[in-house]
């Protein structure tokens, strides 16, 4: 039996109901996991979904990247559940000497430098305690010279004549007192001290010794230089222990600190000292002890260098923890994350973000538990355009 006409034609349309049925799920599913805002919010953009080839910035801030070039990218996803995360905050901060492991080295006097036994040293040469790093000549003015010059003559000529009356004295041992004898060369001897004394003070200059040992942080000498009283000339730092100052203007966080990390050192372990209980310049100071994780290793820090310290509380906070290099800046400088809603496609998030450490962030808003997150080569995908 040969089919009619109509019967083929309504079969052709219940063919394609059946496959518009069969593909309706489907194209609805091509969105993942994560396609979505906290509140439950579609992020896809009305018409967004466009055939692109290739690396491409869409019309609706999206990103298509194939995933050929997803793995020479080195992109790298997650599902950010939701958890509880320490509440952090961060604090200018500065380097600063440890005065148990740095010292300074001033004039007495004022004087014009002499190189020491070494030669003048330079900054970053290390030093032990004790060492002479160089010498000071002191140069009185004309007339205390003078004075110094006349005095030691004099004291010369009292004792020539003192020894000759002590010769004396001795040659006629037995018939003159023997204390006459004693008192005469104690005199001599006080003289010749007196001399010694006077005669040193002519030439006399001062040892600028290391007062600890460590590494040169300033040198500012030079042979022939003259110096005033109290001129800082050296200063030593011991590298591997120093001292990070923080300031706030919250009396209270002091006491709710848990733990501190440097920002970009990870390297550095710090420890709560103590806070200052006056303010100076309307902060608080609060003094933290810098250690590396191998003892004895230098860490990359410079005294009067700022840092920026991030401060673990011990009150927490609810949200989304990431690693600090999946959240970006977009061009109107918010902070985002890249939320990859299908097999290509990555979509441009705002968020609010606290610093957890070094490494890591807190998401408070912005983000649902299921979204799938770039966690790696998020700055990568900014740069598409």
């Amino acid at each position: 039996m040969i089919p009619r006409k109509h019967d083929l034609a309504v079969a052709s349309r219940i063919i394609r109901a059946s496959l518009a049925t069969v593909l309706f799920p489907l194209s609805v599913a091509v969105a993942a996991p994560g396609a979505h805002g906290p509140g439950g919010e579609h992020l896809d953009a009305p018409g967004a979904a466009t055939s692109v080839s290739g690396l491409a910035r869409l019309p609706d801030g999206s990103v298509n990247v194939p995933k050929a070039a997803q793995r020479r990218m080195g992109i790298r996803t997650v599902l950010a559940p939701e958890s509880e995360a320490a509440a952090t905050v961060e604090l200018p901060g500065r380097v600063v000497v440890d005065p148990n492991a740095s010292g300074r080295v001033q004039a007495v006097h004022g004087g014009r430098i002499e190189p020491g036994p070494k030669g003048l040293p330079v900054a970053g040469q290390p030093v032990r305690q004790g060492e002479v790093l160089a010498y000071v000549r002191h140069h009185a003015d004309p007339y205390a010279l003078a004075n110094q010059q006349g005095l030691h003559t004099e004291l010369q000529g009292q004792r020539q004549l003192a020894e000759q009356r002590l010769q004396r004295l001795e040659s006629l041992e037995g018939t003159v007192p023997r204390k006459e004898i004693e008192a005469a060369r104690a005199e001599v001897r006080s003289l010749s001290k007196r001399e010694r004394d006077v005669g040193a003070s002519l030439a006399a200059r001062e040892s600028l010794v290391a007062p600890v040992s460590g590494v040169l942080a300033r040198a500012d000498v030079l042979a022939g230089q003259v110096v005033e009283a109290r001129d800082l000339l050296f200063e030593v730092v011991d590298p591997a222990r120093v001292l990070v100052e923080a300031t706030t203007a919250d009396a209270s966080l002091p006491a709710r600190i848990a733990s501190a990390q440097l920002q970009g050192v990870p390297a550095a372990r710090l420890r709560l000292l103590g806070s200052a209980r006056s303010l100076r310049d309307g902060v608080i100071p609060v003094t933290f002890s810098v250690r590396a994780d191998a003892p004895g290793t230098p860490l990359p820090l410079a005294v009067g260098q700022p840092v920026t310290l991030v401060v673990k509380q011990t009150e927490r906070h609810k949200g989304i923890v990431l690693p600090a290099q999946s959240v970006v800046r977009n061009p109107s400088n918010e902070p985002i994350v890249w939320i990859k809603s299908g097999a290509e496609r990555f979509i441009p998030q705002p968020v609010r973000i606290r610093s957890l450490d070094a490494q890591t962030v807190v998401v408070t808003e912005g983000l649902a538990p299921d979204n799938r997150v770039v966690v790696q080569g998020a700055p990568l995908i900014a740069q598409i355009r």
